[in-house]
């Protein structure tokens, strides 16, 4: 592995929008939600992007589709919002909730032919604290925690636009990365994700999507794609367990046990990648 490691700055303008970077989707086509909000909240026409509503703080509401709108049910009665598409966000610094968790950024609730589509708006650094601790436990290395949430943040923004016929980039499973929102954010996890803020890895000047999974076994998976081959993966103390791509999350974990950084582990598992750091203009 290299001992000197070069990191290098590049600006990628076109890919972010100054207040939110990435949407997550959280629920696709559900007939009922249930929401809420740390703080006192506000429902906006996203159409019109005229406040519909206010909410009050620590309080659940239910919202369902009503033909091609949309209805909440407030003390017990529904009442109809004349909106296929309104965002749910907080007046001031806090959290909104959905699937009894709790998020950063707001919450977009569409009617799509019928159902109810409900996307999490949130910033790039935001969403990776709620991936890297639930992708990696928190109790691990703190070097392989970093290199869990660069290649998190590269993943993510190597796909934007992966489900955009649903209207949002990623999902919160493992079909992209699990993504559990503030409710799983940890003080050690969240200070990684501040300590590697912007960073990406590249291949050729571009983001690549750094497929990562839990162990290969003893060794990794060979591969077309030009950044990733088969290598030892420092993890033949436990089962065989994902497709073997890229990055083993226990070969990382041993790595850095044997005290190897982040950037030397992700230069291990990813071949001839260099590390960017996208603008900071357009992080939330």
């Amino acid at each position: 592995m290299k001992k000197i490691i070069i990191i290098l700055t590049i600006f990628i303008i076109s890919l972010f929008s100054p207040s939110y970077a990435i949407k997550i989707g959280l629920q696709t086509a559900v007939s009922d939600i249930g929401i809420g909000a740390s703080t006192e909240a506000v429902i906006v026409d996203a159409n019109t992007n005229k406040n519909i509503c206010s909410l009050d703080a620590m309080k659940g509401y239910e919202v369902k589709p009503y033909h091609n709108k949309i209805a909440i049910k407030y003390n017990g009665k529904y009442y109809k919002i004349d909106s296929d598409n309104v965002v749910l966000k907080t007046e001031k610094e806090g959290f909104v909730s959905v699937k009894n968790k709790w998020y950063r950024g707001n919450l977009m609730i569409q009617n799509k032919d019928g159902k109810l589509t409900v996307i999490n708006n949130v910033g790039i650094e935001d969403y990776v604290k709620g991936v890297v601790p639930s992708e990696m436990p928190s109790g691990w290395e703190s070097e392989a925690l970093k290199a869990q949430a660069i290649a998190a943040r590269s993943y993510a923004l190597a796909n934007l636009g992966k489900h955009a016929k649903y209207g949002y980039d990623l999902v919160d499973t493992t079909a992209d990365q699990v993504y559990g929102g503030a409710s799983v954010e940890t003080v050690k996890t969240n200070g990684i994700v501040d300590d590697t803020k912007g960073l990406v890895l590249i291949y050729n000047l571009k983001i690549i999507p750094a497929f990562y999974y839990s162990s290969a076994g003893g060794q990794t998976s060979d591969s077309d794609l030009p950044y990733i081959s088969s290598v030892p993966s420092f993890d033949d103390d436990v089962k065989k367990n994902g497709h073997g791509l890229g990055m083993s999350q226990h070969g990382a974990n041993n790595l850095a046990k044997q005290g190897y950084n982040a950037y030397q582990i992700l230069q291990y598992f990813y071949k001839n990648v260099k590390f960017a750091r996208i603008n900071p203009e357009y992080y939330h």
